[in-house]
């Protein structure tokens, strides 16, 4: 293997601790329960709505997916929450976990074969596929490194950047570089004025300057692969604050593409739930043994 070969094989594939693809499938499992059951709810109704409004996208009719009836999107459902349930717990990590991303990618195109695609999804579906790759992964597992534990977290990471990148790319192929000058961010603002973003609207100056800020973080957002360090938190921070404002200025998250944002993190170093036991347990007991002092 020559010196480029391995320059490429240690970026797509590099040794990373197999406790990192264990907590970072805690918290995308964990996730799941809280997309199929609070955010992305519109497969359980549109069981009941005329099959006439369905369109069912590409990967849809590529996969052979029914269209949505009244009693499959509640078996879905169930399959979903077992899956996801089992493979939170480490069991059987590849079925459980496979099960869950061919669900998951049902119940998704499914809700999307209504009206629009939502693209914050992208990154939770390519964790849901590439995380059972990785096989059995412990949270004690944090000097154990494997090759397989760095792919899956890569591809996390290119599909949490891709969203940002790809953003960008739709801006200019419907609206070009005038779109930073434009009123996008206007015509949102009026239709959801929530918190400052009346204010917002009423100052274009500082509309255009958001849009210019947005435009450029994404085309940017490949080159946080290569951050390390504080660079790496600083761009992690802002793209946090960037969420946290859309979410206070529109009322629009974008909570599965947060949450694959965590592979970027060193989970690893999150201190074990039995010892965080330990350390609750054994306070009280010390606290009860120590003597009284007296008066």
């Amino acid at each position: 293997m020559n010196a480029v070969e391995r320059s490429v094989e240690n970026f797509l594939a590099p040794e990373l601790p197999l406790a990192r693809v264990a907590w970072l499938r805690r918290f995308v499992y964990a996730f799941v329960w809280l997309d199929v059951l609070w955010i992305v709810t519109d497969p359980i109704p549109h069981g009941d709505v005329p099959p006439s409004l369905y369109r069912g996208l590409e990967v849809r009719t590529l996969l052979h997916l029914p269209a949505p009836s009244h009693d499959y999107v509640r078996v879905l459902l169930a399959v979903i929450l077992v899956s996801s349930a089992v493979a939170f717990t480490g069991r059987v990590p590849r079925l459980a976990g496979w099960v869950c991303a061919v669900g998951m990618l049902d119940w998704v195109s499914n809700a999307f074969a209504y009206s629009k695609v939502d693209h914050d999804h992208f990154a939770l579906m390519v964790a849901l596929f590439v995380l059972p790759t990785a096989g059995r992964a412990r949270l004690s597992d944090v000097d154990v490194t494997s090759r397989a534990a760095g792919w899956a977290i890569r591809m996390v990471q290119i599909g949490a950047v891709s969203i940002y990148f790809l953003s960008a790319n739709a801006k200019m192929r419907f609206g070009g570089w005038g779109w930073a000058n434009g009123a996008t961010l206007t015509w949102a603002l009026s239709r959801r004025p929530n918190s400052i973003g009346p204010w917002v609207a009423s100052h274009p100056a500082l509309v255009h300057a958001l849009q210019w800020v947005a435009l450029v973080a994404e085309f940017s957002s490949p080159v946080v692969l290569w951050l390390r360090g504080k660079a790496l938190y600083a761009a992690l921070l802002f793209w946090a604050g960037f969420h946290l404002t859309t979410y206070v200025m529109l009322k629009i998250h974008f909570l599965p593409l947060v949450v694959c944002l965590l592979s970027f993190l060193p989970l690893e170093r999150l201190p074990h739930p039995a010892t965080l036991r330990r350390v609750v347990t054994a306070r009280p007991r010390a606290a009860s043994e120590a003597p009284s002092s007296a008066r």
